[in-house]
């Protein structure tokens, strides 16, 4: 017997309802949120809720210049909560201003990108100490896909993602692959039962296909001119 196969469900909208402000050190900051719910898996090198697990929620929250905490796990874990968002899930930070900001969508799949590019570079620096003592910039990327992904394919969600981000510098005129601070969320829907649960998310596959032209126009949205 052929097993019934849902229809995949709608990506969520990450935007513009998930713009939030606080006040922090004297200063009134933006802070994205997405209140995914249940049903989500992550993966995400993000300093709160990295690797690859059922997350509930992703903030992407504006910091000042010159950030010093040493927990921001924690503090990301706060302002969470001050949003109503408890248990697990992906905090990012950045210094670029999260209210300017690029979202695209194709074939379902969503992305949202927020670009901050003052330090930059290639990965394969030559000289990595002064790239690592170099104030933060950071790119971070948060895509959305209705369908569920294999572990494998969670992974290469994220080579996609970051594939599609530095295509994207590179059109708009910057010499570099990123900064060295760049961070990425992609969330699958958990499988439901007879719902297929896709092993690829290549460039070339069908939804990875769709995750790079999405973050690729996020990333080209959210870039500003050299």
């Amino acid at each position: 017997m052929t097993a019934l196969v849902p229809p995949p469900r709608t990506a969520p909208g990450l935007l513009p309802a998930g713009l939030r402000t606080r006040a922090e050190d004297g200063e009134r900051l933006p802070v994205l949120t997405w209140a995914a719910g249940p049903g989500w898996r992550m993966i995400s090198n993000a300093v709160l809720g990295g690797g690859i697990g059922e997350r509930a929620w992703v903030v992407n929250a504006q910091v000042a210049h010159g950030y010093r905490r040493k927990d921001p796990d924690r503090h990301l874990t706060q302002l969470a909560g001050e949003f109503g968002m408890h248990g697990p899930g992906v905090g990012l930070m950045t210094a670029a201003d999260v209210s300017r900001n690029g979202h695209a969508c194709d074939g379902g799949v969503e992305a949202l990108a927020t670009v901050g590019i003052a330090v930059r570079g290639w990965a394969a620096a030559a000289d990595e100490g002064s790239v690592a003592l170099a104030a933060p910039g950071t790119i971070n990327i948060i895509a959305a896909l209705p369908v569920a992904l294999t572990d494998a394919a969670l992974v290469n969600a994220v080579a996609t993602a970051t594939e599609a981000k530095v295509q994207a510098l590179v059109e708009a005129g910057y010499d570099c692959s990123g900064t060295p601070t760049d961070a990425v969320c992609v969330a699958a829907r958990v499988p439901r039962r007879g719902e297929e649960v896709h092993p690829f998310a290549g460039p070339r596959s069908l939804w990875g296909a769709r995750l790079a032209r999405a973050v690729h126009r996020a990333v080209v949205a959210g870039t500003p001119a050299p």
